[in-house]
């Protein structure tokens, strides 16, 4: 099972094989043959591959997670914001290593924003993010351009350019927001 995990991380950073060689020192055709499960790597080269993705061995192995399910409760979200800006979040998923998405609901006053335009981007390169308006409506600010939404509405756009969402109506909105990091743009 390393050989599939080891691709999807490989794909999803954008790396092609010569890309994972050059930067974990294991040969091309080594890490072709532990993704197809031709051959299952020793822990000397596991621990060369997870450099070159940039993990620690334990996460690559995912010796970090509990399991295959994580359950996060109500009670134990992850919250922040800016009541400055009129806005509050909650993280929805857990924080595992490795972890390429995360679910967030955001709640914005009347008037709130959740940056501002010059704001820098918050996201790693190549994240991509989705949001579903769940009440009321917003507008997202995406590298200069305006897109509004109502309730229903979804929009999903490239996260590493400088982007935020305004609430312009006199009453709060909330709207879910997946971002998912590091994939390649198609």
């Amino acid at each position: 099972m390393i050989g599939v995990r080891v691709k999807a991380l490989r794909e999803s950073s954008s790396l092609s094989l010569r890309d994972l060689a050059s930067r974990s020192g294991v040969s091309a055709p080594m890490i072709s043959q532990v993704e197809r499960g031709e051959t299952s790597p020793t822990l000397a080269v596991a621990a060369r591959i997870a450099a070159g993705l940039e993990l620690r061995l334990s996460q690559l192995l995912r010796l970090d997670e509990d399991g295959a399910v994580t359950v996060v409760r109500a009670g134990e979200r992850q919250q922040g914001g800016n009541p400055k800006r009129g806005h509050r979040f909650e993280v929805m998923t857990a924080g595992r290593p490795g972890q390429r998405a995360e679910l967030s609901r955001h709640t914005l006053g009347p008037g709130g924003s959740t940056g501002a335009p010059d704001d820098p981007p918050m996201h790693e390169p190549g994240s991509r993010e989705t949001a579903l308006v769940e009440h009321g409506s917003v507008v997202l600010v995406c590298d200069g351009q305006r897109y509004g939404l109502g309730e229903g509405d979804c929009v999903t756009f490239d996260a590493d350019l400088p982007h935020h969402f305004e609430n312009p109506s006199p009453t709060e909105a909330f709207f879910l927001a997946l971002v998912s990091a590091g994939l390649r743009r198609s």
